[in-house]
């Protein structure tokens, strides 16, 4: 797309169908229960609210920092955010489960936890 610059893309595909359409298919069913997303399947929520509820400005405004700034830890993406940590906590777990984030631990020192955004864009397939 722009010439010398490689773009990720993450290879889950957010998807709205009902759950007539999901039980025939080898889809995940995801709703903000969900235990734990798998990695190489869709995730597919039954409807556009829940879809909304799980992707929300926050959240994606909370991606897009993680990306752009690499903060040491949830701490400091709190403090960059500007919100509590506990809904930050919170809102990095949800994304954890959906596969959009990675929580990097380190080895040595305080078990800190280092939020990942290792691809560019998230992909959004609507069937209708």
């Amino acid at each position: 797309m722009y010439e010398g610059i490689t773009v990720k893309v993450k290879k889950i595909m957010l998807g709205v169908k009902d759950g007539k359409q999901i039980a025939n298919r080898s889809e995940t069913r995801m709703t903000l229960k969900k235990k734990e997303a798998q990695k190489d399947k869709k995730l597919c929520f039954e409807n556009i609210k829940e879809l909304r509820k799980a992707i929300t400005p926050k959240r994606i405004e909370l991606l897009h920092i993680a990306k752009k700034m690499k903060p040491k830890s949830m701490q400091e993406l709190a403090r960059i955010l500007n919100r509590d940590i506990k809904s930050i906590a919170m809102d990095l777990h949800l994304l954890g489960k959906l596969g959009l984030i990675d929580m990097k631990r380190k080895t040595e020192g305080r078990k800190e936890a280092r939020p990942v955004v290792d691809y560019n864009k998230i992909s959004l397939e609507i069937v209708i």
